[in-house]
């Protein structure tokens, strides 16, 4: 771009998205004179699903705001919860956050993962057409058009990734609900109804199980269940309202 000058300063919350020079309060950007606010912001590395407000001249407005010479504006980052409006919460994962998708389905949240690359466009067009939130690490990816609504994970680290999601859209937990493998929901199963898919050892030491209403697969509390428990525990703890007194 090589037209109208402005001030931009980003939030430090931003400042991963930004080159090292633009992170240490205002600096000069160049627009066109036609381009939107937006443009300009995501043209300058911040994907717009990770940011708030946008003020100008101290005067809150939309992204779709042209601005004009001698503009200065404020880029702040998205506010915590994040409320999604317009359908219930529920997320799309892409295919590098496979074990942020289990452990949202062990918490009961509404999870697809597509475990191939379908590609950008089909992700984005899925997005939109099940009105589900993206979660990627891709910023490219986050800056697609089609997008229905989406967020950049910061972390790459399963645990920190299941904190963010959890602090940004506070999703109500309804563990030990859903299939870890493939999102559907779970029902009481007798052992005789799984059976079938049951090792003879497991046949003989459990009693209790869980079966999915949509794959199939059987669960039962075994010898990884005390590590899931403790991931369950952590996250209902995070997400329980503080106690309140007086």
């Amino acid at each position: 771009m090589n037209g109208p000058e402005i001030r931009i300063e980003f939030a430090p919350e931003l400042h991963l998205f930004v080159p090292a020079a633009r992170r240490g309060g205002a600096s000069t950007a160049s627009t066109d004179g036609v381009s939107t606010l937006g443009h300009v912001v995501e043209s300058l590395g911040v994907p717009l699903t990770e940011v708030g407000t946008l003020l100008v001249n101290g005067r809150e407005v939309t992204a779709a705001h042209v601005p004009a010479a001698g503009e200065s504006v404020t880029v702040r980052p998205v506010a915590h919860p994040q409320r999604v409006a317009g359908a219930p919460l529920r997320f799309l994962l892409d295919v590098h956050l496979g074990t942020l998708a289990r452990r949202l389905r062990l918490l009961g949240v509404d999870t697809a993962y597509e475990s191939l690359d379908i590609g950008d466009p089909a992700l984005a067009a899925r997005s939109a057409a099940e009105r589900r939130v993206l979660l990627s690490r891709d910023r490219g990816l986050l800056r697609r058009r089609e997008l229905w609504a989406g967020a950049f994970v910061y972390s790459t680290r399963p645990e920190e990734q299941l904190e963010e999601v959890l602090d940004r859209f506070a999703p109500e937990p309804h563990p030990w609900t859903r299939c870890t493998a493939c999102n559907g929901l779970l029902r009481a199963a007798a052992k005789e109804e799984v059976a079938a898919r049951l090792e003879s050892g497991t046949r003989r030491t459990y009693d209790a199980f869980a079966q999915c209403r949509e794959c199939g697969r059987a669960y039962w509390k075994g010898a990884h269940h005390d590590r899931l428990e403790a991931i369950v525990e952590r996250a209902l703890t995070r997400t329980r309202p503080a106690d309140r007194t007086g």
